[in-house]
């Protein structure tokens, strides 16, 4: 077993067989949101988590051990400065004993899948970047959501990326991506992308079905793309012209590679006038109410 550290609620969940959801860090650091807002998704999510009956577990690393489900001072500790840790850097955040490193998507489901939770959720998975037959920049959200065996619900992806070559990308990696009571593949602050499910299903029972399914065959992860709440979603053109205009700046000042996600969303936040702040509360409770769900739906038919 790796040098993890399994928080105590976490374990209770585990014995007794109640449903558990995995979450992220990353945006409820000082590489997400802004303080006191991340403070505020923190407390939202792990409330909507917890209002379905399930026990959330935030990952980290922290001082060099990596955390599934933390306690009130961590909490606090990945409110403030944190190093980004992506799949590929878990043994240097072990090894180096980082303070304090913010997990992304591929490594909360690297960390989930090790600790055999089966559901995860965040706000919006990375993809394949626009120019990307170019420069190769590719997250690695996608090959860490083929490869692990959990539940990924997510608002679809970030709205600057290639979303068609995502979906691609996706297809091509095998991992089956549903819409969740929708045919359209969302698009983080809107609710669609204009792009087709393959898959739509309605129920959480059915996406229990499907995830169970896809485990027993050991072939990896499911996508479910749940749109932001209607009354909270953003207009899809007004987030493509902030979009075009902060990817423009991003290519004229030479960002590029994992500098261009927060830089771009920064971008975005400014020409929004800060509207994306409480569409990304939304979307993240949303997210974790649905996760929650789907976690209860698993853990009763195990």
């Amino acid at each position: 077993m790796p040098n993890m550290i399994i928080s105590e609620a976490v374990q209770d969940a585990m014995q007794s067989g109640r449903p558990i959801v995995a979450l992220e860090s990353t945006i409820f650091s000082n590489l997400g949101l802004p303080s006191p807002t991340n403070e505020e998704a923190l407390t939202l999510t792990l409330g909507a988590v917890r209002s379905k009956g399930a026990e959330p577990a935030v990952t980290a690393v922290i001082d060099g051990h990596v955390r599934v489900g933390l306690d009130g001072e961590d909490y606090q500790r990945i409110l403030g400065e944190a190093h980004k840790t992506a799949e590929r850097d878990i043994p240097a955040a072990v090894s180096g004993r980082w303070p304090v490193g913010a997990t992304t998507v591929s490594a909360s489901l690297a960390i989930a899948a090790m600790a055999g939770i089966e559901v995860f959720a965040t706000g919006g998975i990375g993809g394949v970047h626009r120019g990307s037959a170019e420069t190769g920049d590719v997250s690695a959200d996608l090959g860490a959501i083929s490869r692990h065996p959990v539940v990924t619900v997510c608002a679809g992806a970030k709205a600057f990326l290639d979303i068609a070559g995502t979906l691609e990308r996706l297809e091509m990696l095998s991992v089956p991506v549903v819409g969740y009571r929708t045919d359209e593949f969302p698009m983080f602050y809107a609710r669609s992308s204009g792009l087709p499910v393959p898959l739509r299903l309605d129920s959480a029972e059915d996406v229990a079905h499907l995830a169970m399914e896809r485990f027993a065959w050991n072939t990896g992860g499911v996508l479910l793309g749940v749109p932001i709440p209607e009354d909270d979603a953003l207009s899809a053109d007004e987030i493509q012209s902030g979009m075009s205009d902060a990817l423009a700046t991003a290519a004229r000042e030479g960002i590029t590679g994992a500098a261009v996600t927060p830089f771009v969303l920064a971008e975005i936040s400014e020409s929004l006038d800060g509207q994306n702040i409480p569409a990304n509360l939304a979307l993240s409770e949303n997210n974790a109410r649905v996760a929650a769900e789907v976690a209860v739906a698993i853990a009763s038919m195990s």
